[in-house]
């Protein structure tokens, strides 16, 4: 009886990393919706809305997606495109569906026991004005991954890890370090997304096996691709400062932006 090929030690270690993760974040979820068992309406329904999203995408997703994987591969290699085309494109549609989650959990906050609009976890209730602010930005996210997926020999699990790690960083950076509290669930959202895709990458590509300092590379570059998108974003925003104050009038002024904020900036 023929044996089963060993996994290779970095795919174990992404696999146990995942589990210690995923355990952290069930744990933070927990300790989070007690805490505020007694907080304002609209803190209540905001952590609703955290733990609406590691049921709904992290766990109920990420299981779907584990049952659902060979057939979902099987499907995607036989669309008649590169691979690296055909993985950014799946990346792009699971962040899509990412944000079809949040977007729904937002406007779900009256359900959830919210008062104001100031209980959302998206910028807006609007999914296309969320996904321009948030879906845009991944795109060098994923082109990044697959121009590194054409040199290293990352396996998708590694991948998933190491891209959840980049979303922690993300959100760390933009929105301060409480988000690293939050890694069991940033890991699980970000790095779903690269998930299935990933099983879709070419094993026989002409590739070199990744070093640990690969991975690093991996966890930080494709923060280094976005550059040009928050330039982008920044130059934007100082134009709209701008006229508005050429305009003789003056920008409206709130406190509702939500407290996860995120890349929807």
């Amino acid at each position: 009886m023929p044996c089963e090929p060993m996994k290779p030690r970095s795919t174990k270690f992404a696999r146990r990393s995942l589990q210690v993760i995923g355990v952290w974040g069930g744990l933070a979820a927990g300790v989070a919706a007690v805490l505020n068992i007694h907080a304002a309406p609209d803190k209540r329904a905001i952590v609703a809305m955290g733990v609406g999203l590691i049921v709904i995408w992290c766990v109920l997703g990420g299981v779907t997606m584990r049952l659902l994987r060979d057939r979902f591969v099987r499907w995607a290699r036989r669309l008649r495109i590169g691979w690296r085309l055909r993985f950014v494109l799946l990346c792009i549609a699971m962040a899509l569906l990412e944000e079809a989650v949040t977007t729904s959990l937002t406007n779900a906050a009256p359900l959830l026991g919210a008062v104001s609009d100031a209980a959302r976890i998206t910028k807006s209730k609007n999914y296309f004005e969320v996904i321009s602010g948030s879906v845009v930005a991944f795109i060098p996210w994923f082109i990044c991954w697959a121009w590194m997926l054409g040199r290293y020999d990352f396996k998708p699990l590694e991948i998933m890890l190491i891209a959840g790690v980049t979303g922690t960083l993300a959100e760390t950076i933009t929105f301060g370090p409480q988000n690293l509290a939050g890694i069991g669930m940033w890991t699980f959202v970000y790095g779903l997304m690269v998930y299935l895709p990933a099983h879709t990458v070419p094993l026989g590509r002409e590739v070199r096996r990744a070093r640990w300092w690969h991975w690093i590379v991996a966890v930080l570059l494709p923060l280094i691709f976005i550059v040009p998108f928050v330039i982008y974003v920044i130059v934007a925003a100082v134009r709209k400062i701008v006229s508005s104050f050429s305009g003789g009038g003056s920008a409206e002024v709130t406190d509702t932006e939500p407290i996860e904020q995120r890349r929807h900036t």
